[in-house]
Parts: C-alpha cells; structure tokens; sequence
C-alpha cells in the first residue's frame, strides 16, 4: 500500500488546492498534542458522495460540541467536498474531510487557536478483505470498553475517541482477527472498532444496540431503514454479551465497511444468512442509485 504522505494530486486546503505532499501543519500543532479535532469518512460511489450532506452535518454538529466554529457554510463544505472528487477523479473511493485547531496556543487552553479545514479523496475499494467480506469476518471482544456518556463527546466524531478502538483494533489483529467487538461501559455489546454492529435471531428479527454512548452511524441509520422496508423487525436495545450464542447472524455496517457479514465472535459462530446478503445487496442498490 502507498503510504498517504507520498500518494499525488490536491487536497483542499483552507479554500485552497494544494498540492498533496505540501498539505502540511506544523508539529507544535493543538490537534495533533491535544486531540482537538473533528473529521468524516464518506464514500464515493460512481463519482456521487453517498449522504455528502448528512455527513457535513453531522462534522458541523461534531466541531461545535468541541468549541470548534467551522469557518466555512455547511454549503461551502459540500462544494467542496464535490470539487475534490472532480478534481481526483475519484469514481469509487473515499472522502476525508478534517477539522482541527493550529499552532497559536501550546496548552490545554486553546481559545485563539485558528480553526483549519482540510478535504481529501483517494480511491479505496473494500475496507476488509473482500474473500472475508464474503465469508464474513471474525472478531474478538476487544480489553477496552466505551467509556461512560458523561465523561466524553460520545456522539461526535472527534479524533479522541478512537484512541482506544486503534488499540483494540491492533489487539485483534495480533490475535488473528480482522476487528474487535467492544463492550460499554456496563458491560454491553457496544460496537466494532470503526462500525456499528447488528444481530440476527432464530425468528428473522434483527437486534442492534441502542447507541447511546457510541456513534449513532449514517449507514446503520441507512440500513435499518432498509430493513423495515423489507418488514423486518428491528429490536434497538441494551445486548449482553452471553446472548451472543443465541443468535444466529452478525453484520457491521459504517461507511468504510459498509455492510459486512460476521462470521465469529470469539467462540460464537454465526451464518452469512440470506437476509443479510439481502440487506447488503439493497444497500448497495441504494448507494449507487443516481
């Protein structure tokens, strides 16, 4: 794989083009030191950002639970966010827009940081191995849980946060697993490390935490509306993790993973059934729907 630093083209930049390998800040930066900072992953689909306004939204509503005024309209941002994509000719890839506080202040404080913004695009087809994907994917439980909803800003998408799903996504992988499943701060299935996570019972109903200290997920919003369309009855509720041998499916779904079938958790087997093969290929109907 390229490495992300050394990959061609633009990046915008503060209103700018800039050329990729000169998109740069410097390292006595509030983001990097202090995690203040934002960001989005949307995916392209036949040169169409899927819910491009949905996840300029969400970045807005994410800055300002972070103290972070965006200086740019939500308008301006999907502009730009379209632009980008021409610019790259990105025809099935991923959109990355970031938003982060400079280099005036070095301290806890930051109220005269300056607000930066910056978009980019690259082509990038499955997130997990695609012979997994089919089969589906196996997962641990990852040592970390979510913390408690009154010590963070759960339901942003703020660059803190994944502190601990990196640590726990490495921990799986050192096992053998592509990802891990993580508890909250209860004890209850959470979600994956960068995808919300769904269940399958004996009588065809689906079961899907209530989100309520994690991200509440574009995509799994987009496939539980999917499921009712289908007549498909859907249980948002608090999941244990000895319940995991009760069901007999599993899927993800996040933007990068889309709808990704599960076929382990730990010592819980689980069927690539059709009713989730059927949810993936609506899904993706719907993702490339003109």
């Amino acid at each position: 794989m390229m490495s992300y630093d050394k990959r061609s083209g633009k990046i915008w930049y503060n209103n700018d083009l800039v050329e990729w390998a000169e998109a740069k800040i410097h390292v006595l930066n509030h983001g990097l030191h202090y995690a203040s900072c934002v960001f989005e992953g949307e995916r392209v689909y036949e040169k169409s950002i899927f819910k491009l306004e949905e996840h300029t939204s969400r970045l807005f509503y994410s800055a300002k639970r972070m103290g972070m005024t965006i200086p740019y309209t939500e308008k301006e941002i999907n502009d730009a966010c379209n632009k980008i994509i021409l610019v790259q000719n990105v025809e099935n890839g991923y959109v990355r827009p970031t938003v982060w506080r400079g280099s005036e202040m070095m301290a806890i404080s930051a109220q005269q940081t300056k607000i930066h913004v910056a978009i980019a695009t690259w082509e990038w087809g499955s997130y997990f191995d695609p012979k997994l994907k089919v089969e589906g994917i196996r997962l641990n439980i990852s040592n970390w849980r979510k913390p408690p909803p009154n010590t963070i800003p759960w339901d942003t998408k703020a660059s803190g946060l994944y502190m601990i799903n990196t640590l726990s996504k490495h921990e799986a992988e050192q096992q053998g697993y592509a990802d891990s499943l993580m508890l909250d701060h209860e004890g209850n299935v959470a979600e994956a490390t960068g995808a919300n996570v769904f269940f399958k019972d004996k009588n065809g109903e689906i079961h899907t935490p209530i989100p309520d200290c994690f991200l509440d997920g574009i995509t799994r919003r987009t496939v539980i509306e999917i499921a009712k369309s289908k007549g498909i009855k859907i249980n948002e509720r608090k999941i244990k993790p000895e319940e995991l041998r009760d069901f007999v499916g599993c899927f993800l779904t996040g933007s990068a993973a889309e709808v990704t079938p599960v076929s382990c958790i730990v010592d819980n087997q689980f069927k690539v059934c059709e009713t989730i093969i059927d949810l993936n290929k609506s899904y993706q109907t719907l993702v490339r729907k003109k």
